[in-house]
């Protein structure tokens, strides 16, 4: 018999069924051991030497794997085909020889990019050995993130600064915030647009005005209405005659955009289907494991050879030979260290013979195939018309433009949409010629001021990451996730990113006492590097040390910065974001405000603390306020709740050293979950008594890899959590039963067992 190992439970049941009797396939679901989650788990005294444990909750899956193996002639190792693939064929490869349980075994290690029978049989007879490069780049990624984390995260901790920082996550938050920073400094300017209503042979259109008085009219030349009405005086009667006295015609031709990569199907989701880059890897991952599309992390846009001459016999079958291209189009990488070997995102087969799919996989499958099939497709035409107007009295021309498709080509099956608001309808002019007249029937003006920058989506954060060379295919809709996860940003109805008030604080601070760290040059060329890891260009130890170096330098400095420097540094980075008018003065005492740091997150203090305990709240989606003077009754109403609260009946609730509690006098017991505006009396009398009412938990279903329930409990100590095996994971909602799998599976130890005495 032979074992293949592959990552999830969905692919395992898919490609046995394609090897059939003499095969058992099992899943390792992702990754089986990982660091200890204790402090000196990389040695950086002793080569970085690294010390791994078994993950929670996979120890029942291992022992499956080695059962299993003692049947077994051979066993196939074939995760996915990149550097975590790579690194959990390693690790389950280490873990059984540890074992010694491969002495009489042959060991292989097989990779396919696509769950088809073909693509499995064509791996399995041309295995090959586990590529040392791409183990030693996740090795080095591995032990980067873990120094990072706990180098960083307990100065964090301990000042109140935020939940932790990563080496590319924090990037990201910095960029949204300093787009917000750019959108809070920015000045609109003031600009007009000036526009002719144009009537020949009672086809009306709209041209613009381009120049006047012989001078140039570009976007910004008309700065105010009097300049307006100058212009509207001088080119006279609305009803006016003009000329034609320019015509330009061409052919213009508009080609396909290139096939799915990682980034661009995520970008497309986004503004196509509105789904978030996890949502899309979600959907991807169940697509790529029921053999429908091809691997869905990789930055390379070329198709196999076998795949283009599919797709072009379905064209010509399809739309009809005028639509196939002469030779096929060739799309270029534009990532540097893009793997040539991977294909783009693309379906597996294109018979249209695809399984019945709903919901998210049917959305974004058919999103897939209309991509795929426009990249190998002709170009669109279109007949480019531009004409030039001038006024009978020679003092302004207007300049207008038309465009008519004339062969669809791909637009037949797939526009591409971007962030911008572009204007791309076609608009058709009539019939013209130079001199023949034309009737200005209204002059048109408006009004403009010049527009911020946008905030980021999750779209255009991953556009721009990618334009930096931060992140890889892999970590985007992570990356997107944790910022969300962390509260370091927030979306709004549009799903823009607006930086939280913990953003601003952990940015302000890496900003300052981490500048190489979350620089985007420095993250980039950490990503560079990691990439010659991949490729053998540069020695793991090598590359760790060039990390490592700079970077505790730059930790152990920090760890001598006094706390009210910090505080003072934030209120400094803060403080046009904090006071938009720079009224910054107490309302109750004169004195100077800032920001406070608290466990609680951060609040607006009073400088003169504790003889005045004036205190503001920072709105949850801009934390900006606006301090002002305040009349007497509202700076009574302005006047900070007290921590402890007098609920009656000698019951109160109380913030002590462990967190809220209410108490009676004689018994304490913990209230966590509540603050003092949602604390009462009858809730403390609850909890007093200990018979808080708690909701029945909800069966999700069984975890495959332990075969045991998956429970939703909607309340607990700490709020809602799913449980199973013993094994508790906090959640914020009730998840899917695919999310509580990965979520159970892939659960660490508490942070409180991080830096425990030995």
């Amino acid at each position: 018999m032979n074992l293949m190992i592959v990552e999830s439970p969905s692919k395992a049941k898919t490609i046995e069924k394609y090897l059939g009797s003499g095969w058992r396939v099992i899943a390792s679901v992702g990754h089986v051991r990982d660091l200890v989650p204790e402090n000196g788990s990389v040695d950086t005294e002793h080569d970085f030497k690294m010390r791994w444990q078994i993950m929670p909750g996979k120890e029942k899956q291992l022992k499956l794997i080695t059962d299993e193996l003692k049947k077994a002639d051979a066993i196939y190792l074939a995760s996915d085909p990149d550097r975590e693939g790579e690194a959990i064929a390693w690790h389950i490869l280490d873990i059984l020889t540890s074992k010694k349980l491969l002495s009489d075994k042959r060991v292989y290690r097989v990779a396919f990019h696509e769950i088809t029978k073909k693509a499995v049989l064509s791996a399995i007879e041309n295995p090959r050995e586990i590529d040392t490069n791409l183990v030693d780049a996740y090795l080095v990624r591995r032990a980067l993130d873990y120094l990072i984390g706990f180098g960083i995260s307990p100065l964090l901790w301990r000042r109140n600064l935020g939940k932790s920082a990563g080496r590319v996550q924090s990037v990201a938050v910095k960029l949204v915030v300093d787009r917000e920073r750019e959108i809070e400094a920015f000045k609109p300017v003031e600009y007009w647009s000036v526009d002719a209503m144009c009537d020949v042979s009672n086809t009306n259109f709209k041209s613009a005005l381009t120049k006047f008085d012989g001078k140039k009219i570009d976007k910004m030349s008309i700065e105010n209405k009097p300049m307006v009405d100058d212009i509207l005086s001088k080119i006279g009667n609305p009803v006016i005659s003009a000329t034609i006295v320019n015509i330009e015609r061409k052919k213009v031709t508009r080609h396909s955009a290139a096939p799915f990569t990682t980034s661009t199907l995520q970008q497309e989701a986004a503004r196509k289907l509105y789904f978030s880059s996890k949502r899309t890897m979600s959907a991807a991952q169940k697509l790529y494991e029921a053999g429908l599309i091809t691997y869905m992390r990789t930055d390379a846009t070329n198709l196999s050879a076998d795949a283009v001459a599919e797709i072009r016999n379905y064209i010509g079958k399809t739309y009809g030979d005028k639509f196939v291209p002469s030779k096929p189009n060739i799309y270029v990488t534009k990532s540097k260290n893009a793997q040539e070997a991977h294909e783009a995102i693309r379906p597996t087969h294109f018979d249209g013979d695809e399984k019945k799919l709903s919901g998210d996989e049917a959305k974004l499958y058919d999103l897939i195939w209309k991509r795929t099939i426009a990249c190998q497709m002709t170009n669109a035409e279109f007949d480019s018309v531009a004409a030039d107007i001038e006024t009978e009295n020679k003092v302004a021309v207007f300049h207008a433009v038309g465009t008519t498709r004339t062969f669809d080509g791909f637009m037949r099956v797939y526009i591409e949409d971007t962030d911008d608001d572009n204007d791309d309808s076609e608009t058709k002019l009539p019939q013209m010629s130079v001199g023949d007249l034309v009737k200005i029937t209204e002059l048109l003006h408006e009004q403009h001021f010049t527009q911020p920058p946008a905030r980021y989506t999750e779209a255009s954060l991953v556009k721009k990451l990618e334009e930096l060379g931060i992140g890889r295919p892999s970590t985007y809709a992570t990356i997107m996730s944790t910022i969300v996860d962390r509260n370091y940003v927030e979306q709004d109805k549009q799903h823009r990113f607006h930086p939280t008030t913990g953003g601003w604080v952990i940015t302000s601070y890496l900003d300052k006492y981490f500048n190489e760290l979350i620089d985007v040059n420095f993250t980039a060329k950490t990503e560079d590097t990691l990439d010659d890891v991949s490729n053998g260009n540069i020695e793991k130890i090598k590359a760790l040390k060039e990390f490592w170096t700079p970077t505790k330098t730059m930790i152990d400095g920090a760890r001598e910065i006094k706390t009210t420097e910090i505080i003072n540094q934030i209120n400094t980075f803060m403080h046009e974001h904090l006071f938009v008018d720079n009224n910054d003065k107490c309302p109750l005492c004169g004195g100077k405000l800032g920001i406070k740091l608290s466990k609680f997150g951060a609040f607006i203090g009073c400088e003169n603390y504790p003889k005045c305990n004036y205190t503001q709240k920072l709105e949850s989606e801009s934390s900006k306020i606006k301090a002002q003077s305040l009349n007497d009754e509202e700076t009574e109403n302005k006047k900070p709740q007290l921590s402890n609260v007098d609920l009656g009946d000698g019951i109160s609730f109380r913030i002590g050293k462990f967190g809220p509690y209410v108490t009676d006098g004689h018994k304490n017991v913990p209230a966590k979950q509540y603050t003092n505006q949602t604390i009462t009396i009858d809730i403390a009398r609850e909890l007093l008594s200990g018979i808080v009412k708690k909701a029945e938990p909800e069966k999700l279903g069984k975890n495959p890899s332990t075969n045991a329930e998956i429970y939703y409990y909607p309340t607990g100590r700490y709020g809602a959590y799913i449980s199973s095996n013993r094994v508790n994971v906090s959640v914020k909602e009730k998840p899917d039963l695919q999310t509580a799998i990965d979520l159970i599976n892939n659960k660490k130890p508490s942070a409180k067992k991080f830096f425990r005495r030995k």
